[in-house]
This record gives structure tokens, sequence and C-alpha cells, in this order.
């Protein structure tokens, strides 16, 4: 395991229909309120997304999209949130509008695939990226997924990637690299991934990249691991996940509960990295 601290990505999602928390956020106010109380437990970055990408959910127009997000980003940075704003998104437009408005960071979990999305990130230099992989699209990503070795394909997935953004312009240092855990993925293939995570940050590191995301908070493997049904009492699941994933190499960790992810990296640093001088300040 590594010696190793990360960032805490907060979700927010104003959407009807995402699959643990679709629904209560939906209000400006409520959006705000979610947003301040992640930044007070602990949470770096806010993460907003205005379309679900749950299995086989439907895509929905930008106009929609616009209408969910937007709002929301302008009220956040009206209100000076002490947290770097992320978009969710894969429409170029959005990230354009989003940009416009004082976004720090894209969330593409199409890993920049779409050709005006790399040319509007391209010219906005200060704007972080997050690429993802996914097989399939979030319609179709659970009807059967199959590798031949989901590891290696996944990180020559990303290796194509970086090569072709840094060709046209993006330099690796502003990419971030997320597996996409339940993203086309089986219950083994997640269990795979997440064993080989010290893998995926040596090829961060290799390819010259900003770091390594990982998203497992409340998924389908974290529930047929516990056993937990409902996604919303998955938080000890998740947490715990999260916490493994740091000490393998995790810079960035995109959670729902804030909270108690915060409370269990803090007993992982406290315990795994152990100091005289760290136990004082207890």
């Amino acid at each position: 395991m590594m010696n190793h601290t990360a960032s805490i990505m907060g979700i927010l999602n104003v959407t009807p229909d995402s699959f643990s928390d679709g629904g209560n956020y939906q209000h400006l106010s409520q959006a705000i309120a979610q947003a301040e109380k992640m930044v007070d437990a602990g949470a770096t970055l806010i993460d907003i997304g205005g379309e679900s990408s749950r299995p086989v959910a439907i895509s929905i127009p930008l106009e929609e999209e616009i209408k969910r997000t937007i709002p929301v980003i302008k009220a956040l940075k009206k209100n000076n949130l002490n947290a770097l704003l992320s978009l969710d998104t894969v429409k170029p437009e959005l990230m354009q509008q989003a940009i416009d408005e004082g976004i720090d960071f894209i969330n593409d979990i199409s890993a920049l695939q779409n050709t005006q999305s790399v040319k509007i990130i391209k010219h906005n230099t200060a704007i972080k990226i997050c690429i993802m992989h996914m097989q399939g699209t979030p319609q179709t990503m659970q009807e059967n997924p199959q590798y031949q070795d989901v590891v290696t394909e996944i990180m020559d997935f990303f290796k194509q990637r970086i090569k072709a953004l840094t060709t046209q312009g993006i330099e690796a240092s502003r990419i971030y690299l997320d597996p996409g855990f339940g993203f086309g993925k089986t219950l083994e293939h997640n269990i795979t991934l997440f064993k080989n995570l010290p893998k995926f940050k040596e090829l961060t590191n290799s390819l010259g990249c900003a770091g390594l995301l990982i998203g497992v908070s409340r998924k389908g493997f974290i529930g047929q691991i516990t056993q937990v049904k409902d996604s919303k009492n998955r938080q000890v699941g998740s947490a715990a996940a999260a916490a493994l994933a740091v000490q393998y190499g995790a810079d960035i960790v995109r959670v729902h509960d804030v909270a108690q992810t915060m409370e269990i990296l803090k007993i992982n640093n406290a315990l795994y990295n152990y100091s005289e001088s760290f136990a004082q300040k207890i």
C-alpha cells in the first residue's frame, strides 16, 4: 500500500433520476445547501451533474441540462463557495457555458472523444479534465460487458486517449484518469480493477497525468459485496472502499457521503501514517 492522501469530490446531482440521490437537490436552495454541507464536511471539489449516467439512463436535451446546472454554478460562484467547481457532462456546448461561468474542472464520462469538446478544453488552459473509461453507453453498458483482460484493455484505452489529446494540444498534466467503476463492468471486473489501482496510479505518473480519480460511491458492486440493496444505505461500504482507493493511490475520491468518507480517511491517516508528531496534535 501507498503512503498517500487525497482530495474529496462531493457529488451534487441536480437530477430527478440519478440512481442514489435523484430528486433530492433539484431546487436551487437544496443544491446550494448540499454543496455548502459537503464543503463544511471536507470536500474541496463539488461535482455538479445534470444528467444521470446510471445504467439504462436516457439522454436528456441540452437545454434541459443547461437549465438544471448553470443556475447552480452561478449561485455557488456568487456565494464564493470555498471549493473548486466541477461539471459532470459530455456536452461541449454546456462545457463552454460552464467555463464562461467560472467552472474549474470538467468531468467527462465519454473521455473527451467529442472533437468540439477537445477544442473547448484546449483553448481554456486553466481547466482540469477527467476522462473516464466506459464500455458502451449508459443505455447499454451493463447488458453483457466482456473483456479479455480488463486491466490491460483499460490501460491501453488511456494510453491511446492521452496520446490523442496531447497530439491535439491538451497537456497530460491537466488530465485525471478514471477507470469507470460500474460503467460496463461486472462485479468481477470491478474487483479486479480495484485490486490493480496501484498500476493505474503508476500509469498516471508515467503518462505525466494530473492524477487518478476514483468513483465507487454507493455503486451496485458495493451493494453486491455488502448485500445492501438500497443504494442510500451503502455509506459504510462506500467510505471503506474510498479509503482503500486512497491507500492504493487515488488522488481524488468522488463521493456522495463526504462526512463519513472524511472520518474514515482521518482514521486511516492517523493509524496508517502514524507518527509521534501527529499523535501530539490529537
